[in-house]
């Protein structure tokens, strides 16, 4: 795997990793919903690959936000491509659960050694999603090796 290189200047984490899984495999473990709660460790509920379809992930509520991360599919391209928006937080938080208005995209690509993994979160205005950036940098890095372990489940 190559180090997950994390952006800070263009408000946006970058993860980009090469894993020994086909391409079929690995947009199966990124758009399976048993699959997605075991790698983001929040179940998504209503989460189909259909572009325009509604979804949630629930997390620790903060202050007046209470925890739901509200997305929406963007793209979708079998084997190549998924985005979705991932809204959260409230006005009314500083720091853990500020408003967070972003979009999570995953491109995905053949190489010799299997499949290409780049992973890009952006949007994050500085300095109020400053915590929320910081923790999810670590986070995504995480999400990516979890991706890794269980498409190697499905080899």
């Amino acid at each position: 795997m190559s180090e997950a290189a994390i952006i800070a200047g263009s408000q946006e984490i970058v993860v980009d990793e090469v894993f020994p899984h086909t391409l079929d495999v690995v947009w199966k473990t990124l758009t399976s919903p048993a699959m997605m709660s075991r790698w983001i460790r929040m179940e998504p509920t209503g989460f189909k690959p259909i572009v325009g379809t509604r979804f949630t992930y629930q997390t620790t509520p903060a202050g007046e936000w209470d925890g739901v991360i509200r997305c929406q599919v963007l793209e979708v391209t079998p084997n190549q491509r998924l985005a979705y928006a991932w809204k959260g937080g409230h006005e009314g938080n500083v720091g853990y659960g500020s408003r967070l208005d972003t979009v999570v995209t995953f491109v995905l690509s053949a190489v010799e050694a299997g499949t290409r993994l780049r992973l890009v979160h952006s949007g994050f205005v500085l300095p109020r999603n400053e915590t929320a950036f910081k923790v999810m940098s670590e986070g995504w890095k995480s999400v990516a090796q979890r991706i890794d372990a269980l498409a190697s489940e499905q080899d």
